[in-house]
């Protein structure tokens, strides 16, 4: 604990994943960064699913490694169980998932702390933020200036720049049934003890009028392991070799690090009965302020919205190699603990299952993210950055990413130089920030791939190409050897698709050199990027010509194959895509028709049924601008508008036409 007054260049508050990005970022920018936990040993706790990645968020775990952030090292050192989520679909909406042993993520996120050059550690909570003319910024006068943080010891630390992770604990309440209490989470699963919520710094940040809301997440209950009927499940096993998080022990060839340790998950699924139980009992529910998640709904939530469905998945994650709990995945609902008792138990391989910590929920304020730039700094007050779930996001991927770019930014705001800023075009991360400072939130905000216009271009198999070069120039990545890789896979990318251009064969010959299921004999040229567009060519087949002409002796290098498979085998789809955006967004004036029926366009996923119907946006624009419109929409849109005004254009001149 500091007992006396300290400066720091860069100040954090919170050890979760958000937090331990942004300390380590601001670290690498050369600042003297402090993180503030009130408890260190429970920095890096994974609070709900021991697990890393998925669609859209294995994409932003990428690109925070890219820029040498933590999280991909990590759960390559914590992994247990991998895979490749639509791995049979294209490589754009390819998603990596890890499950963690959550001890070892735990003890290594703090290890790795402790080591990081600049950063330091401090066990304590913040009362409050050190605000120079707060009144004056409530008045619009000026922007008030964050100066440090005071300790509720009374510890003052000062700093140029302060960083709020605060997660769940912003006025959280925990929910289990209808019994609440003031926390920010249950710390383990094995016991009932709870962390404290934070809420005198919400008070702080209230005396800023910084537009506060609520939200709610939950978690399901911890099961113990031994009393699971496993012999009867359905087991999902790990990928074998499993692909690392991090680009550089993938570029070296390293496997992840309990490679020979891995386990299978298991799956099961509700049924009739538990969906009765659930509508039986849905009035014992929690009592709540503020929205939950609507891409990781509670169980009630499932049964409620797809009422014709009999069942629903139920995934069983064990929590660690040496532990005997087990994470029920898709089983949150903060029934009384005697109601979670009679949904598990009508569940098939869970009949004598117990609980050891019951599902609940958790209630906690955040910060309209409209309120921030896209450099996450606070507009009303100079200094002040905001990451994470204080800025209305779920996940720890969203907010790993979120904590790199605000701990960035804030050590380079004060040293002078322009913030770091990913575009929408350039990562997930800019997507993510765009989303959230342009339009808000008023629900927990989750990642997926159909959010990015630029999706194939995006891809979680190129972060290294797309952000790690850049992080260099703003010197926020470090690591030499990552850089190193990235230029060797950029260089060897580029040599492959030249050298693919260059060679040209006619049909007889590519015929020749074993490509007869591809071509006829008779036929025009052929580059060799042409064949590679082809569906059934294989990059090992082309680069046996090139290999054989001379082109390229060496053959391709192997850190750059997948990068060369997929920019030819999708080069038509990257620019018709880059085609559909620059068209919609040349039309965002395009008017809407006021009576335009959404239910009607099947195009439209249900969320955007219900957000168009609400809003009855009036042009493109309009539309573009609501939270979880996704581009392929939009062109759907402009499509049907077209359609619509080009069928009452027919429709007059039929009329006009005389008897």
């Amino acid at each position: 604990m500091l007992h006396t007054a300290r400066a720091f260049d860069v100040v954090v508050i919170g050890g979760g994943h958000a937090g331990t990005e942004a300390v380590a970022a601001a670290a690498r920018l050369g600042a003297r960064a402090l993180l503030v936990s009130q408890r260190l040993d429970t920095i890096g706790e994974m609070s709900c699913n021991p697990s890393i990645g998925g669609i859209g968020k294995g994409h932003l775990v990428r690109e925070v490694d890219a820029l040498d952030g933590l999280m991909g090292k990590l759960i390559d050192e914590a992994g247990i169980h991998f895979r490749m989520l639509n791995e049979r679909k294209g490589p754009a909406v390819r998603g990596p998932r890890a499950q963690a042993d959550r001890d070892i993520y735990r003890v290594a996120t703090q290890e790795a702390l402790r080591h990081y050059p600049g950063v330091e550690l401090v066990e304590g909570s913040v009362a409050e933020l050190i605000i120079d003319d707060a009144e004056a910024a409530v008045l619009g006068a000026r922007p008030a200036t964050v100066r440090g943080v005071r300790l509720e010891d009374g510890t003052e630390i000062f700093a140029d720049s302060v960083v709020i992770t605060t997660g769940t604990f912003l006025r959280g309440v925990v929910h289990v049934g209808q019994e609440s209490r003031p926390a920010g989470r249950y710390i383990k699963s094995e016991d009932r003890e709870v962390e404290p919520p934070a809420s005198k710094l919400a008070a702080s940040l209230g005396a800023l009028r910084l537009p506060l809301a609520r939200l709610k997440t939950g978690t399901p209950p911890r099961l113990d392991g031994r009393t699971i009927d496993w012999e009867h499940l359905e087991p999902q096993p790990s990928s074998r070799p499993p692909q690392p998080f991090s680009y550089v022990r993938a570029g070296l060839g390293l496997p992840v690090a309990q490679a020979d340790r891995l386990i299978d998950c298991y799956r099961t699924a509700t049924n009739v009965r538990t969906h009765q139980i659930v509508l039986a009992n849905a009035h014992l529910l929690p009592k709540y302020e503020g929205p939950g998640p609507r891409y990781c709904p509670s169980l009630t939530a499932k049964v409620t919205r797809f009422a014709g469905r009999d069942s629903h998945g139920i995934w069983l994650e064990p929590e660690g190699l040496n532990s005997h709990l087990v994470y029920p995945n898709g089983l949150s609902s903060a029934f009384p603990e005697e109601v979670q008792k009679l949904v598990i138990q009508s569940i098939a391989g869970l009949e004598k299952a117990d609980i050891i910590r019951p599902a609940y929920d958790v209630e906690y304020d955040f910060v309209d993210p409209r309120a921030v730039d896209h450099s996450l700094a606070v507009k009303a007050c100079k200094g002040l950055y905001l990451a994470g779930q204080v800025l209305g996001t779920t996940g720890y991927e969203e907010a790993a990413a979120l904590g790199l770019v605000a701990g960035a930014n804030a050590a380079l705001a004060p040293a002078g130089f322009e913030p770091f800023v990913v575009g929408r075009e350039e990562g997930y991360i800019g997507v993510l920030v765009d989303d959230l400072v342009s339009a808000g939130t008023s629900e927990p905000y989750r990642m997926f791939t159909s959010r990015a216009e630029y999706r194939l271009c995006l891809r979680q198999d190129n972060a290294d190409l797309r952000l790690t070069a850049r992080g260099a120039a703003a010197g926020l990545v470090v690591d030499e050897q990552r850089i190193e890789l990235a230029q060797r896979k950029e260089r060897g990318a580029s040599e492959a698709r030249q050298a693919l251009e260059s060679l040209r064969l006619g049909s007889a010959e590519w015929h020749e050199r074993g490509f007869s299921n591809v071509i006829k004999q008779q036929g025009p040229a052929r580059s060799g990027a042409e064949m590679m567009a082809m569906p059934e060519t294989l990059l090992e087949q082309v680069e046996a010509v090139l290999v054989a002409k001379g082109i390229l002796p060496g053959g391709i290098d192997p850190l750059a194959r997948e990068e060369v498979t997929i920019s030819a085998k999708y080069a038509n789809y990257l620019k018709r895509q880059e085609d559909e955006v620059a068209r919609w967004r040349a039309h965002e004036g395009a008017l809407i028709p006021a009576s335009i029926d959404y239910h009607a366009l099947a195009s439209l996923s249900s969320e955007e049924v219900e957000k168009l119907d609400a809003a009855r946006p009036s042009t493109l624009g309009e539309a573009a601008a609501i939270q979880g419109i996704t581009p392929n929409s939009l062109t759907y849109l402009l499509a049907h508008i077209r359609s619509r005004r080009s069928a009452g254009v027919r429709n007059a001149a039929q009329s006009a036409v005389p008897l």
